[in-house]
């Protein structure tokens, strides 16, 4: 049993929570402009929070973040700005400069610097500028705008360390990088994610039993304190050192603003906005209690000055939250991520590789968020919120078993906040060089009944959980299993033959659904390759007729090489599955059969067929995609691009010991050791 977990808190906190398909109770299925950036400000989340900089429990009952103001803003800054997809020239688009710099694996120090202008942020400007642009034009990027000409902007440094697993202590540095004094507002931001406002007695999950609070209490000396009470997570103290004042409000929605309609509470989300910017002192709760709270400090920070600011969140009592044992934290926990590095880089790095390196993995665990979404809740919808009529029948219409609740690796922590099945695969490589577990178990949380969908299918994304995926998640097992083995010294036999049953069910749902004819020639859409070709693979043709694909063809020879490989690792150790009838196992039938497919499925990308169509075009020495028309016809679609490059990717070194040892050589013609040669 579990005695501590030091990645109860985490930076699972997305950073960009609106224009979400989970969100979307649109009456059309358009979520890009059912929940604007514009409305996040002032509109409550159904099912997941999002903030500037931000962490939260593993649950996200609870979240901390920052919120900034430079004096000339419309808007707080609680959260990064971007583009939707029909807003960008080449798609949805963060428009920020942000930089993750550091974290360990338990996330009991990180680091990231955010650049913010001192000028007001050009939100329509960049809107309107990427609009006209066309897909051959270059993006209008916020360097562009000139809101950063003559350095006018502040380097934000956000830390976190632990004193303890729920002791989080944080510390904001604020340099100003301009050639004058410039105003500067921070507002550390404390809330929980509503569960209270969608009509359940005891939340959307039914964990939740009464409404947490925020309330103000007495602290010690030059601090601000509040107390936070949650039924689940317990009660929390939050300490504030030096800021003026702390600002109470609900995380409800503005009903008012947004729909015209009469509000629940008269303090809601946009509170601390309007406050700071508009002066609506009125639009706080004097009373000191609600579901959000926020401390406000304001300073006028000189050309080249820096300030620092401190504050720290525990479910522990100090009566000195900011004496010496928290710089001493800060001290300790660093020292133990510099430690961590240095036992995990290889030798011969040099300083610059090793910054790099470190950078790049500490981004890695910065953008793992919390996940939360339930197709059967959400194709109901909620007491309060129906769903809208054309969800049964939609998007994820077919998905009714997936219910998702836990902290994914994401591909991005903007523009993707939500997971893909097969970039989580590839996260999962570098993963393992830092936390080869929680590598292990994001590989095995995909293909768990709750993801997996009765057919043996992977959710791709939530954009369309019925897509596919290219079928690497096997190559990623046998990478991570590799990886452990190497830096612990034992195999995790367990986790690999666990994932290779699991894997089996997909295997043959992609022989059974995405081989039309059956002759191992593959079709799939457009794969992860969004922009390749000239229209959209998975569409289907308009006279009917499909595609066969060279990339998809080629992804399931290299599927059969990694199963293969992992039935050959399990066969060496097999005695479990011995055949009473032969001297081989199990494992070693299925490494033959993985072989045998994989050769099965070369020559079909070689071969004619009708009409002397070909996925290889011999007078080109190139593969392409075969158009196969609703009349029979076959034609090349003749568009050099990544897709003839795939089949390079199915490439496997065999030792000769293991084409006598471990493949299986029956007595008949059709099985005799020259059919494997051929």
């Amino acid at each position: 049993m579990r005695k501590n977990n030091w990645k109860h808190w985490g930076p699972y906190l997305s950073e960009r929570a609106w224009a979400t398909v989970r969100e979307d109770y649109s009456h059309n299925g358009d979520c890009w402009s059912y929940f604007t950036h514009d409305q996040a400000r002032s509109r409550a989340y159904r099912w997941n929070e999002d903030g500037l900089a931000g962490i939260c429990d593993r649950n996200q009952y609870l979240c901390l973040a920052i919120a900034l103001w430079n004096g000339n803003d419309p808007i707080l800054k609680e959260r990064l700005f971007g583009l939707t997809g029909p807003e960008g020239n080449h798609g949805e688009d963060v428009k920020e400069y942000y930089y993750y710099l550091d974290s360990t694996p338990t996330h009991s120090y990180m680091k990231m610097l955010y650049k913010y202008p001192q000028a007001a942020f050009p939100y329509g400007q960049l809107v309107e500028e990427n609009r006209w642009r066309g897909y051959d034009d270059d993006e209008y990027e916020l360097l562009d705008t000139g809101v950063f000409d003559e350095n006018r902007y502040f380097d934000v440094v956000v830390e976190y360390a632990k004193a303890d697993e729920n002791d989080i202590l944080a510390r904001v540095t604020v340099t100003n990088r301009g050639p004058e004094g410039a105003r500067f507002h921070l507002m550390p931001t404390l809330w929980f994610r509503n569960t209270w406002s969608w009509g359940y007695e005891n939340g959307p999950l039914g964990d939740v039993g009464k409404q947490p609070r925020l309330s103000r209490k007495a602290g010690p000396n030059g601090t601000l304190t509040l107390s936070a009470e949650h039924p689940v997570l317990g009660p929390y103290n939050f300490w504030v050192e030096d800021a003026r004042e702390i600002l109470f409000t609900e995380n409800d929605s503005n009903s008012a603003l947004l729909f015209g309609m009469p509000n629940r509470t008269p303090y809601v989300k946009d509170a601390f906005h309007r406050f700071v910017i508009n002066g609506e002192h009125e639009a706080v709760n004097q009373a000191g209690r609600g579901t959000k709270a926020a401390a406000h400090y304001f300073d006028i920070v000189p050309a080249g000055g820096t300030r620092v600011y401190r504050w720290r969140l525990s479910n522990m009592n100090h009566r000195q939250p900011f004496g010496r044992g928290f710089d001493r934290a800060f001290r300790q926990r660093i020292a133990d991520s510099d430690e961590f590095y240095r036992a995990i880089q290889k030798k011969g790095l040099s300083k610059d590789e090793q910054r790099v390196q470190r950078r790049a993995l500490g981004g890695m665990l910065w953008t793992k968020q919390l996940y939360y979404y339930d197709i059967p809740q959400w194709l109901r919808g909620d007491p309060i919120l129906p769903a809208p009529e054309w969800r049964r029948n939609g998007r994820n219409g077919d998905w009714d078993h997936l219910h998702n609740f836990d902290v994914i690796s994401m591909p991005d922590k903007w523009e993707y906040p939500w997971y893909a099945t097969w970039d989580t695969g590839f996260h999962c490589i570098p993963l393992a060089l830092v936390d080869a577990d929680y590598a292990k178990r994001q590989l095995t949380l995909s293909t768990r009944e709750w993801y997996m969908h009765p057919n043996g299918a992977l959710p791709a994304y939530e954009w369309q959980f019925g897509d596919v995926n290219p079928p690497v998640h096997a190559w990623a097992v046998w990478r991570v299993y590799k990886i452990d083995a190497r830096q612990s010294g034992i195999p995790d036999r367990p986790f690999l033959e666990s994932l290779f049953h699991k894997l089996l069910l997909n295997f043959t749902w992609w022989v059974n659904r995405k081989d039309a004819d059956g002759n191992n020639v593959f079709q799939g859409g457009f794969l992860g390759l969004d922009n390749i070709s000239v229209f959209d693979r998975s569409a289907g043709l308009p006279k009917g007729g499909r595609i066969d694909q060279s990339d998809g063809t080629a992804w399931m020879g290299f599927y059969c090489l990694m199963m293969m490989k992992i039935a050959l690792e399990l066969a060496e150790q097999d005695s479990v599955y011995q055949s009473k009838s032969s001297n081989f196992s199990v494992y070693q039938d299925m490494a033959t059969k993985f072989f045998e497919h994989f050769l099965r499925i070369a020559t079909a990308m070689n071969e004619e067929r009708g009409e002397g169509a070909s996925l290889w075009d011999e007078k080109d020495r190139f593969y392409y995609d075969l158009l196969h028309m609703h009349d029979g016809t076959f034609k090349p679609l003749k568009v050099r691009s990544m897709v003839g490059l795939i089949p390079l990717f199915a490439v496997e070194t065999l030792e000769p010991r293991l084409l006598s040892t471990t493949f299986e050589i029956t007595p008949r013609r059709s099985r005799s050791p020259s059919f494997f040669k051929e």
